[in-house]
């Protein structure tokens, strides 16, 4: 009996994986100053159980994080799939070209302090992924190193995400109260309703009066040829092809797939955003999240005691490009506040931000959503193509 909570075995692997996003979720439910992280607390969870001494088979441990990260990428794409290419008609294509400058920034000031303060850029890829809360981004950089056989980087990268993630949900989420005295904005005035962007959002995701099932036959189809799309290697010029990788090439198979099915009728868009294909996110970022704080936070404290500075070197990261770019958002393109801090949580694809955006926003209003849908798709492509960008220019 004792082995199920010592050992390291497929039962004491699932009970901990499950008691990490149970009590993770409870946690989740708390709210300080109307601000809730959410989901995220089911990595804390795994960070501190593995803290205190538990070690998992970190084999198995890979297989369920890495397959939790594909149901959740799949689901996402599906979700913002049918109305993705319609969101560039209007104000989509300005807020993606924002997301792009925002990604660009990242990666430049990841860069210069990984010179300036004499960090391998390796380790600092995995700072920057935290600093972003991208996990995909995590997931493709600890494969790029394993691809050129770089030995303990992917633990590290794993200790400089864990680091980074927890003060950048809090910095994005600053970020967008920062903005209101900086732009001199009015909640009271300022409007809640535009229909410049048709597109389906966050919030229809999640319907409460649906009750189809869910075909599974196109969800594995898309994560099959996910996975083939995503292992094909692209020539940059640099000693290592770039990969979309386990998240980036079924992300990119299921936003085409779901658009293309609603379009020719092979499946609408109940399918697409039904229970079923949201309660596949939820499980599968769940499942990620505990995976990685079970894997990485064993060398937590140790990592931050002595690599401290990597946490500051998170926040600017985390805070810096969003608050340039979303300056240039208002007070450039006159971008309502609402859409601009669901930019700001889909530019960093980031739930919680959105989640307290909409806390915000009035109720019944969808800017938030719809501005995170908007920008979310590219971002996470962008952000998953740097990771590993950043691992390569260390080489």
């Amino acid at each position: 009996m004792l082995s199920l909570f010592t050992g390291s075995g497929v039962g004491p692997t699932i009970l901990y994986l499950s008691l990490s996003i149970f009590i993770g979720l409870l946690l989740g439910r708390i709210k300080i100053a109307k601000i809730s992280l959410g989901i995220t607390w089911v990595l804390f969870v795994g960070i501190a159980f593995s803290a205190c001494g538990i070690a998992l088979n970190a084999e198995m441990l890979h297989v369920i994080k890495e397959f939790g990260l594909i149901l959740f990428v799949v689901a996402v794409g599906m979700q913002v799939g049918p109305g993705f290419f319609r969101s560039f008609k209007k104000g989509g294509l300005a807020m993606n070209m924002m997301a792009l400058v925002n990604v660009a920034l990242g990666v430049l000031m990841t860069v210069i302090i990984a010179k300036v303060a004499h960090q391998d850029l390796a380790d600092m890829a995995g700072v920057y992924t935290g600093a972003i809360t991208n996990t995909p981004g995590l997931s493709a950089a600890q494969q790029a190193v394993t691809d050129i056989g770089i030995e303990g980087a992917a633990d590290r990268l794993a200790a400089g995400y864990a680091v980074a993630y927890p003060l950048a949900v809090v910095g994005m989420i600053v970020t967008c109260i920062l903005l209101r005295p900086l732009c001199r904005i009015d909640l009271k005035t300022e409007p809640f309703a535009d229909s410049s962007l048709d597109i389906k959002t966050e919030k229809q995701a999640t319907p409460t009066s649906q009750r189809h099932k869910v075909n599974l036959i196109p969800i594995f189809v898309i994560i099959a040829v996910g996975i083939i799309v995503g292992s094909i290697p692209i020539p940059v010029g640099m000693k290592a092809p770039v990969k979309l990788g386990l998240a980036g090439g079924p992300l990119v198979v299921a936003i085409i797939g779901s658009w293309l099915g609603v379009k020719k009728g092979w499946f609408s868009t109940d399918f697409t955003e039904s229970h079923g294909v949201w309660m596949l996110r939820e499980v599968g970022i769940a499942l990620f999240l505990a995976g990685v704080g079970l894997g990485a936070g064993g060398k937590f404290v140790e990592t931050v005691q002595v690599h401290y500075m990597w946490v500051v070197y998170g926040v600017i990261i985390t805070m810096v490009p969003p608050i340039l770019v979303g300056l240039f958002g208002r007070l450039v393109l006159k971008m309502n506040y609402y859409t601009l801090m669901g930019f700001i949580g889909g530019s960093h694809t980031d739930p919680p931000t959105l989640a307290f955006a909409n806390t915000v926003a009035p109720e019944g209003c969808k800017l938030p959503n719809m501005g995170y849908a908007t920008v979310y798709p590219l971002t996470m492509f962008l952000r998953i193509f740097t990771a590993q960008l950043l691992v390569l220019l260390a080489m």
